[in-house]
């Protein structure tokens, strides 16, 4: 009993010290590559090197977090290989322990570690990357166009060659956005005047604008009791049911509250459902990814050079990657349900992990 304690405490630790270095090695590629994206950013912004800089420290963070499957995949390679290459799997298989068995200590790990991250470390990323787009967002120049929902309603900015439109409405029901308001500004962003609609027909991106008033700069009505008007936008309501400000600001403990303020509004949930089965689901794909790793190591009894290992990895990472994507897109087009979307790839991954560890295990 004894023996088999020591023997799972350094695996543990041996398989823990391999992420935080594979950890450490993403974050300074990632750092590095998003830091020269920043500096390209500002490079006609007389800013200096700081905000560059606290710009990506703000968003590594999040870029690692969605990394961190493939980060967990790589670091079980590198443990398995290095366990292998040293004989220590030998040594321990004299000991007793099976494939399955050294497998076995690392998943767990793995499991925990997902369940860390998610609801421990994702509210911090979530609240770096809000930081990081109130940053970077006052330095954005010729913002045309921009939509986003917030507690206060629906927001909308529109710009032609004649004027610059701000649209607020406070609900959307069916095809109708309620109690529109269109404030009009001119190239020079100096108000002109404000039209007021009990509600707007959004089914086309020719709104048809309901009981409308219009008012001056003063606020004297200019024109009242007008049964109908139209307005040309770019939004129509397809687009508008599936405005949502950048999910990554959104920390996992907040998504069941951000789903019922959309449904109580009327607006698509799909986005915030998929964060919240892929949140659900990211310890088991951490899981599923560490097995594989076991698959493709300990479950070859042959010793292949680096190179081999290197190609096998940047394959599954390739081929994972656009399973997910075309998973996700086959949610976003409703020819697949949310969860479907979301936990196919990983159950697929899984299954075949799941064998591959079984065949391991003869070995």
């Amino acid at each position: 009993m004894f023996r088999t304690y020591i023997i799972n405490k350094y695996l543990s630790l041996e398989f823990a010290k391999v992420i935080m270095i594979m950890i450490l090695i993403f974050a300074s590629l990632t750092f590095i590559m998003n830091l020269y994206e920043e500096i390209n950013f500002f490079k006609d912004i007389n800013e200096g090197i700081y905000v560059p800089i606290l710009l990506t420290s703000l968003v590594v963070p999040n870029l690692l977090y969605n990394m961190l499957p493939f980060i967990m995949l790589l670091s079980g390679i590198w443990f398995f290989l290095k366990i292998k290459r040293t004989d220590e799997v030998t040594a321990l298989k004299i000991s007793g322990m099976s494939n399955f068995s050294v497998i076995i200590i690392p998943s767990i790990i793995a499991i925990i570690f997902g369940i860390f991250v998610v609801t421990s470390i994702n509210p911090i990323t979530s609240a770096l990357v809000k930081k990081y787009e109130l940053i970077k967002g006052s330095y954005e120049r010729d913002k045309d166009y921009l939509a986003a929902i917030t507690d206060n309603g629906i927001w909308i900015k529109e710009k032609d060659l004649k004027k610059n439109n701000i649209i607020r409405s406070e609900s959307l029901q069916n095809n109708n956005l309620i109690n529109v308001t269109i404030y009009q500004f001119d190239q020079e962003n100096n108000f002109i005047k404000r039209i007021e609609s009990e509600s707007a027909d959004i089914s086309s991106l020719k709104w048809l604008l309901k009981n409308v008033k219009i008012m001056d700069k003063e606020g004297q009505v200019i024109s009242g009791k007008i049964d109908q008007l139209f307005y040309n936008s770019i939004y129509d309501l397809k687009k508008i049911k599936t405005l949502y400000t950048n999910i990554e600001t959104i920390s996992f403990w907040n998504i069941d509250n951000e789903i019922k303020l959309l449904e109580e509004r009327g607006y698509s949930t799909k986005q915030m459902e998929a964060k919240l089965h892929r949140s659900l689901a990211f310890p088991f794909f951490l899981l599923a990814m560490v097995l594989l790793s076991g698959v493709f190591t300990l479950g070859n009894k042959f010793k292949e050079n680096n190179l081999t290992y290197v190609f096998i990895t940047i394959i599954s990472c390739v081929i994972i990657y656009f399973f997910n994507d075309f998973s996700s897109a086959l949610g976003k087009t409703e020819r697949l349900g949310v969860e479907m979307s979301v936990w196919m790839p990983i159950i697929i991954i899984f299954v075949f992990s799941a064998v591959g560890v079984i065949y391991a295990n003869q070995k």
